[in-house]
C-alpha cells in the first residue's frame, strides 16, 4: 500500500506498517487507556487489506456489538462498488467472508468487557481480504483471494477507502435506525440461512435474533448463540 488512502469525515487512519495486524494494535493501544473512536488503524501490505476500527458505543454490549453488521456490510458494498458485476460476496456467521463461494478473510472483534447487560469504553471491529493470489492455484479449493475471482483492478488502498465510507454509512444506519436494517441486508448477504452447518456448531441455522446472534435448530429445540459470545477475549 503506497499511496496515503483518505477517510471520510468522522474517521481517521493510522498506518502500522506492512507486518503488524492493525487489530492487535488498535487492542493493545485501547488495553493501555488509547482510545480514538472513529481511529482506522491499518495495514500498508499490498497483498492483503488488513484493517481495525475502534468505536465508542454508548448502549450495552450485547446492543452495541450489531456494530460488526455494519463493518461487514460496508465491505461488501466496497467490493460491490469495486468489483465486476459476477463477483459474488456472502459471509458466514459470525465473522466468516466468502466471494464466489470461497472463503476469502474474514473480520474480528473485541470489546474492552465481556458482560453484555454493560456498556463498554470500546469495540474494536478488524477485517482481512487477502488480495493477490499466493500462487497455490488450485491447492485450496475452498480459500480463494480478490485477484482470483477477477477483481484485478482492485488494490489495498482503494478498497480500504470504498470501505471506510460505506462502512460509516452503515453506522450512521446503526445508530439512527437499530439494527433492523442491517439484520435485513446481512441476511440478504448469507447463503448459510436455511442451511445445515456445522460452525460454530452444528444444526439447521434458522436465522439471526434481534440483536445478530444465531438461531441454531438441534433436534427439536431451537437455541440462541449470542453474537457477544463470539467476540475475542481481551
Amino acid at each position: 500500500m503506497t499511496e496515503r488512502p483518505e477517510f471520510p469525515p468522522l474517521l481517521t487512519g493510522k498506518a502500522v506498517g506492512a507486518r503488524l495486524d492493525p487489530f492487535d494494535k488498535a487492542r493493545a493501544e485501547a488495553l493501555t487507556g488509547e482510545v480514538e473512536p472513529g481511529l482506522i488503524h491499518f495495514s500498508e501490505a499490498h497483498d492483503v487489506l488488513r484493517a481495525a476500527v475502534t468505536l465508542a458505543p454508548e448502549q450495552a454490549l450485547a446492543d452495541a456489538a450489531g456494530a460488526v453488521f455494519a463493518v461487514q456490510l460496508g465491505l461488501a458494498d466496497a467490493l460491490g462498488a469495486l468489483a465486476p458485476p459476477e463477483v459474488a460476496v456472502h459471509f458466514t456467521w459470525p465473522f466468516g467472508l466468502k466471494v464466489n463461494g470461497a472463503s476469502c478473510g474474514g473480520f474480528r472483534a473485541s470489546a474492552s468487557l465481556v458482560d453484555p447487560g454493560a456498556e463498554p469504553d470500546w469495540l474494536i471491529v478488524g477485517l482481512a481480504v487477502p488480495i493477490l493470489s499466493d500462487g497455490h492455484g488450485g491447492a485450496t479449493p475452498d480459500r480463494t483471494t480478490l485477484h482470483a475471482e477477477g477483481c484485478v483492478d482492485i488494490a489495498a488502498t482503494d478498497l480500504l477507502e470504498s470501505w471506510s465510507r460505506h462502512m460509516l454509512v452503515w453506522i450512521h444506519t446503526f445508530m439512527a435506525d437499530g439494527f433492523g436494517p442491517l439484520h435485513e441486508a446481512w441476511r440478504g448477504k448469507c447463503d448459510a440461512i436455511g442451511q445445515e452447518i456445522t460452525e460454530p456448531e452444528t444444526g439447521l441455522f434458522v436465522g439471526l435474533d434481534e440483536r445478530g446472534g444465531m438461531l441454531l435448530r438441534q433436534g427439536a429445540s431451537t437455541r440462541l448463540i449470542a453474537l457477544t459470545d463470539m467476540l475475542e477475549p481481551t
